[in-house]
């Protein structure tokens, strides 16, 4: 079994910071992509950024120069850092991998974290 789970979260002023984390568990031998969405109330979920397993990353328009997305491959973790943050940032971010190969062949297409609460106070 494979499961996501986000952290870092939580209430900040504007112009703050905070660094998110997702880590996959589980029996994995391989995870591609990792990205980064969000969903504020009454909106559709947007892409935020996305990784490779190379390295390779692309941004959401706006985000570009205040988020950073990065990853460690060993843990099987990706990191969302997030500086300048807006009142309009506020939203629940998710982590999302779009295919993991699991050690035993097994592949999970589409999976999603539960989701981290980001408030940015004005």
């Amino acid at each position: 079994q494979v499961q996501l789970v986000e952290s870092g979260g939580g209430l900040v002023q504007a112009g703050g910071s905070l660094r998110l984390s997702c880590a996959a568990s589980g029996s994995i031998f391989s995870i591609n992509a990792m990205g980064w969405y969000r969903q504020a109330p009454g909106k559709q979920r947007e892409l935020v950024a996305v990784i490779t397993s190379g390295g390779s990353t692309d941004y959401a328009d706006s985000l570009k120069g205040r988020f950073t997305i990065s990853r460690d491959n060993a843990k099987n973790t990706v990191y969302l850092q997030m500086n300048s943050l807006k009142p309009e940032d506020t939203a629940v971010y998710y982590c999302n991998a779009p295919e993991v190969l699991a050690r035993g062949g097994e592949r999970y297409l589409g999976v999603w974290g539960q989701g981290t609460l980001v408030t940015v106070s004005s």
